[in-house]
């Protein structure tokens, strides 16, 4: 065996990210989104061989969380579709215009929760996503990932959640075959938010 061998099992991944802070003994509250301090972005495979990501730079959502009953939680979203950017004009132009997006009959996404679980500091939000004109349920899981104040007097908490999606049921069905088999661009696409939200005074 290689003396630079590593057994996988036995190995432990150092945290990527300082430990999160806690603020609030319970986060039981009325949240505003910062979207300023919130990604919501998307990455699907392109030409089947590596991965293209992209984000929504115009949202705005708000939350109630109940830590003691999350039944009672809730979540909306709206986010503006001409906000999304992956970096290359061209491609956000196409992912705008009717082969996908068709933004300027659906200028929004929206997503209305219809139920919420929590276990610990993970939470299940199941809701109804609308995209153009077609509402599908899905449920993100999220992990609570901490609360702080910051030096503003804001007292924020924060989720980090991902899902994966066939965007094709939302009719995001433009594609290319490739010569060499498979296609263009994945139908599976994945979701992911990373989100402050700052509790309401």
């Amino acid at each position: 065996m290689s003396i630079f061998s590593r057994n996988k099992s036995t190995a432990v991944a150092e945290p990527v990210f300082d430990a999160g802070t806690s603020a609030l003994s319970d986060i039981s509250g009325d949240y505003t989104i910062d979207a300023s301090h919130t990604y919501i972005g998307f990455q699907a495979r392109h030409a089947m061989v590596t991965t293209v990501r992209g984000a929504f730079k115009d949202f705005e959502g708000k939350a109630v969380v109940d830590a003691a009953n999350p039944a009672n939680s809730k979540v909306e979203l709206t986010i503006a579709v001409n906000s999304l950017d992956t970096g290359v004009a061209d491609r956000d132009g196409h992912l705008a215009s009717g082969d996908f997006f068709d933004v300027e009959q659906y200028p929004n996404i929206t997503f209305v929760s219809t139920k919420v679980e929590a276990d610990g500091d993970d939470w299940n939000v199941t809701g109804d996503l609308t995209i153009k004109d077609v509402t599908k349920p899905v449920t993100v899981p999220f992990e609570f990932t901490g609360s702080a104040q910051d030096p503003f007097g804001n007292v924020r908490v924060g989720f980090e959640g991902e899902v994966a999606v066939n965007r094709k049921d939302w009719n995001l069905s433009w594609n290319a075959a490739l010569e060499t088999g498979g296609v263009l661009v994945s139908e599976k696409v994945k979701l992911k938010f990373d989100v402050s939200a700052i509790k309401n005074a």
